[in-house]
Order: C-alpha cells, then sequence, then structure tokens
C-alpha cells in the first residue's frame, strides 16, 4: 500500500478525476494529498477532499502566485485550514526560477503563511526552486514556527543541502526526478536521508518517473518512485512502503 503526499488532482490535465482516483486506488495507493498553489486551488482541494474518501489536500499560495496574495487571498486560506481533511499549509516557499518575480513578496508570503500554519497547528509543505541559501535562513529564523513539522517537497538539492533540512528537523520527500537517468546527486541524496525522513510523492500531473517521462503522471506512480527508493536504500518494497505511511502520518497528523 502507498501514499502519494504531494500532487495536484485539481490540475486541468488530470481531466477525468474519477478515472484518476479509481486508477490510483486499484494500484494500492491509499491516499492522495493535494496540494494547493492558491487559494482557489485550495478550494478545489477541499471539494475533492470532500467526495473522494481517500483523498485529503492542503492550503496555501504557491510563490509564483504570490502577487495575488493580498487580504482576501489570505482570509480564504485561513478558513480552509479548519477544515477536518486539511492536513498542512502548502505548497509555500521560494521560486526564483522564472523572471520577473517578486522576491520581497516571495520572502514576505513564505513567512506569513509558515505563522499561519503555526497558528493553526499544521506542518508546511516547502517548494524551493533556485532559492536555497533564502529558503533555509528563513527556516533557520522561524525554526520555533516548524513545531507541526514540515517538508521540502520534491527535493532536489545536495546532499549537504539535504543535512541542513534534516538538522532542522524536517522530511524530505522525493518525487519522478530520483528515477532519471542523470539523476546522480539525488541518488547520494536519497542514500543520505534516513528512512524515517523520507517521504514519496507523485507532484501530479508533472514530473512523470521514468519509464513514463513524457506523460501525464498520476497517483498511481507513486509506487515507481517508491521501488526506486528502495532498490537504493536496499530494502524490499513491502518493507518500505509501511514506513513513508508511517511517516506520513507522523507529519500529518490529520491522517489518523
Amino acid at each position: 500500500m502507498f501514499i502519494d503526499t504531494h500532487c495536484h488532482l485539481h490540475d486541468e490535465k488530470l481531466k477525468d478525476t474519477d478515472a484518476v482516483v479509481d486508477g490510483y486506488l486499484k494500484d494500492g495507493v491509499e491516499i492522495a494529498i493535494n496540494a494547493a498553489c492558491c487559494a482557489l486551488t485550495s478550494e478545489k482541494g477541499k471539494e475533492l477532499a470532500e467526495k473522494y474518501p481517500s483523498v485529503y489536500f492542503a492550503t496555501g499560495c504557491h510563490p509564483s502566485d504570490i502577487l495575488g496574495f493580498d487580504e482576501l487571498e489570505f482570509e480564504r486560506i485561513y478558513k480552509l485550514t479548519s477544515h477536518p481533511k486539511c492536513v498542512a499549509v502548502g505548497e509555500i516557499g521560494l521560486d526564483y526560477y522564472w523572471e520577473g518575480y517578486d522576491k520581497q513578496k516571495q520572502i514576505d508570503g513564505f513567512i506569513k503563511q509558515i505563522e499561519l500554519a503555526y497558528q493553526t497547528k499544521l506542518p508546511i509543505s516547502i517548494h524551493s526552486r533556485s532559492a536555497t541559501a533564502d529558503t533555509l535562513k528563513i527556516l533557520k529564523d522561524n525554526k520555533a514556527k516548524l513545531a507541526y513539522g514540515a517538508v521540502m517537497h520534491c527535493f532536489s538539492g545536495s546532499v549537504e543541502t539535504a543535512r541542513e533540512i534534516l538538522d532542522l528537523g524536517l522530511y524530505i520527500s522525493f518525487a519522478g526526478p530520483l528515477t532519471f537517468k542523470n539523476a546522480n546527486s539525488l541518488l547520494e541524496v536519497a542514500k543520505y536521508v534516513p528512512l524515517d525522513r523520507c517521504l514519496t510523492e507523485t507532484d501530479s500531473p508533472y514530473l512523470s518517473p521514468h519509464p513514463l517521462r513524457g506523460k501525464v503522471n498520476t497517483p498511481k506512480n507513486v509506487s515507481l518512485i517508491t521501488a526506486k527508493l528502495a532498490e537504493l536504500k536496499c530494502v524490499n518494497i513491502e518493507e518500505l512502503a509501511p514506513i513513508i505511511i508511517k511517516n506520513a502520518k507522523t507529519l500529518f497528523t490529520k491522517l489518523l
């Protein structure tokens, strides 16, 4: 049995949600956590969680959507944190990859949502792209507000960065890139991270694992990522899958 700790079931690329959910349930995925990008996708996540017993959701504003993160947007996100199937604030963080980003607004939005998670006693799901130094600084400066846990979603950094993340008490989640043929540094990270700090995800519909690259990703493919992690950890997938589920339920306590 598996869990997809980060996906985007609300995405228009996953046109037939009924078929997607049926597909992952048949493939042994028990739970899928829908991660939001803004208030609207947070509300869509809530609707999906209310429709499908296997779906839970996170609420938050992605750094690429931060220009719309005003007080009204914040209030819509805040309201959703009390929902019984809202398991986290996310995905939130920093993204300096795309041109035209507002660095200060991203930083301010990230910190405000860390404070929201602390206030509402929820963990956070962190997005960090081309922003490692600032992400680490913010997390270290706000360490006391990470009391309810956090995960670095779709980790793509170095062993050195992973060490700092682990020192903060965070989890590290591996997605499709772990299976890519050129993922040499990520393979070393996966070997380094302790089993009790590992999570797996699809980030679907993006980042399909090998051998499905170029196709639309779905939560059922989390088994391929978990299998690769098991190979790197020199354990059977039947042994690793329950550990991943236990880790997820330890972090996302509303799953219990």
